[in-house]
């Protein structure tokens, strides 16, 4: 059937968008239909998130058409774009941190009980309004970003990377109330680099590659390969580790001292006891639902938080961190999930990577500029960091804003990494990439603690994985048999041969698991 233009909800041709010598968009188009799902695809910096904030106003193009329900619209702020029933959820989330969750909801006019509806249906039924939000977790925040969108029942909903941030169970219930939204005169346009999210809740799926749109897929059976294909423009190797691999990574030399020993750690508002041991050389993955403990425990291990309780030991001697700075000296260097905690926005690439140098110098001291030069050169090929907007970091890709986080450490060389979801909303390449450096930094002698919420990667890049629930490790897994089924269960405390919804529904076990709105359930 002949799609026209009165038979869409919302139509955009040829959007471009340049930042100086950056091209974010050339010529982008998207096509969206009443009640359906789209997926808006794409590496890191093929443009997808310029593309959602120029529909939204946060960003004006520079040329380019935009449609919605046949007449033409240009949409300049926000607040317009919401008024029209154009509504985004960010990646980062759009709160203000030092105001309570109330007063955020009467800043966007959203309407409470609404907002208290949706909360419920994606698992937040007892938040309190009064909290602060820099005092929420990360998870929580995208929750809360998008109960208040769906609140004021938007014509088209954008979610760019919802899920990125999100455990397991709340992203059930996202996905669910995804899928529930299909099929009456609103639409959902879904970024997401999780092809199983795509496959669970979308109808099609547009493909951007380096700012132009090179095809719109339906999303069927089979079709992840030709989305993957037309992402990156070539098929790339699936990401797979031999039984050799595995076997190899299993082995841990004898009588080593741990890089870092934590022994009956707990925070002073959390009663836990987390106790494990970390080897140079290897990568110990840190598996975990959400509020299960592993957050504190990065806090405390990155001097952010001091402990209520317990012994921490880098190698071999105890400590005892009262600031970040005091884990940097130890050797405990921390990347953080949402990189705008780590970086300067709006200062250069070569500035980001050079900082830890500058806090080497005594007083009044001299900065070695070659020396500096050479290593920021080095952690810059290493991770191949697009560096064409030297002006600001702000102005790169989720991805290579990334990158900078972890070359800044690799520049001032690096004996223990603390990495929290590092991968989070980036590009199958871009993840390649980091994993390939993590392991390069164990077989050079570092030690590395990576907490990931996609459970595939513990076997993709770790050597063996702990597993964290009501504060405590309940297992430690080698990696050889630290697949999918088998972390999950660990993460909810169950039996191996008990079933879960997530894998109910992964597996086609028959019960109540829900369908996230499945195109087949409809």
């Amino acid at each position: 059937m002949t799609v026209t233009a009165t038979d869409l909800l919302l139509e955009a041709t040829g959007i471009s968008k340049a930042y100086g010598a950056v091209v974010a968009l050339k010529a982008a188009t998207l096509a969206v239909r009443p009640g359906e799902v789209h997926a808006l695809m794409g590496a890191n910096g093929a443009g997808k998130s310029t593309l959602v904030k120029i529909l939204t106003g946060a960003v004006h193009p520079d040329r380019g058409r935009i449609t919605v329900r046949g007449k033409e619209r240009t949409v300049h702020s926000p607040a317009e774009a919401r008024r029209g029933g154009l509504v985004s959820v960010y990646q980062e989330p759009a709160l203000i941190p030092d105001l309570d969750i109330r007063s955020n909801l009467r800043l966007t006019e959203t309407p409470l009980e609404p907002f208290r509806h949706w909360l419920a249906e994606l698992g937040l039924p007892d938040l309190n309004l009064g909290n602060l939000v820099r005092r929420v977790p990360l998870a929580w925040l995208r929750i809360i970003d998008l109960a208040r969108a769906l609140a004021i029942e938007p014509d088209v909903l954008m979610l760019d990377e919802m899920t990125a941030a999100l455990p397991a169970n709340l992203t059930e219930r996202v996905l669910e109330v995804i899928g529930r939204q299909r099929g009456g005169d609103r639409s959902v346009i879904f970024i997401s680099h999780r092809l199983i999210e795509i496959a669970a809740v979308c109808d099609r799926a547009t493909v951007l590659r380096e700012g132009e749109t090179v095809g719109v897929v339906d999303v069927t059976a089979g079709s992840e390969e030709r989305i993957v294909e037309l992402m990156l423009g070539q098929v790339v190797e699936n990401m797979t580790t031999t039984s050799t691999e595995l076997a190899a990574r299993a082995s841990r030399p004898h009588g080593v001292t741990p890089r870092i020993s934590a022994r009956g750690l707990s925070t002073s508002t959390h009663r836990q006891d987390l106790s494990f041991d970390l080897y140079p050389g290897e990568v110990l993955g840190v598996v975990a639902l959400e509020g299960q403990g592993q957050d504190e425990l990065f806090d405390i291990l990155s001097g952010s938080e001091r402990p209520g309780a317990g012994q921490l030991l880098v190698d071999g001697t105890a400590v005892s961190f009262r600031h970040p700075a005091d884990a940097i000296r130890a050797g405990l260097v921390y990347v953080p999930a949402d990189r705008t905690e780590a970086l300067l926005m709006q200062r250069s690439v070569r500035e980001n990577i050079a900082l830890p140098f500058t806090t080497r110098l005594p007083n009044w001291g001299m900065l070695n500029g070659r020396e500096e030069r050479k290593r920021v050169d080095h952690a810059i090929s290493t991770l191949q960091i697009d560096t064409r907007a030297q002006g600001e970091v702000r102005r790169l890709s989720g991805g290579n804003q990334q990158k900078v986080t972890i070359a800044r450490w690799v520049a001032g060389g690096v004996r223990t990494l603390l990495c929290f979801d590092p991968t989070r909303g980036i590009d199958i390449r871009t993840k390649q990439q980091i994993y390939q450096l993590l392991r390069d930094l164990a077989a050079a002698g570092a030690a590395v603690l990576l907490y990931t919420s996609e459970l595939k990667e513990v076997q993709l890049v770790c050597d063996r994985a702990i597993v964290i629930f009501g504060g405590r490790v309940v297992a430690e897994i080698p990696v050889a048999e630290a697949d999918e089924p088998t972390l999950l269960r660990a993460a909810y405390n169950l039996r191996a041969d008990a079933v879960i919804p997530e894998l109910a529904v992964a597996e086609g076990v028959a019960g109540d698991a829900p369908s996230y709105g499945s195109k087949a359930a409809r």
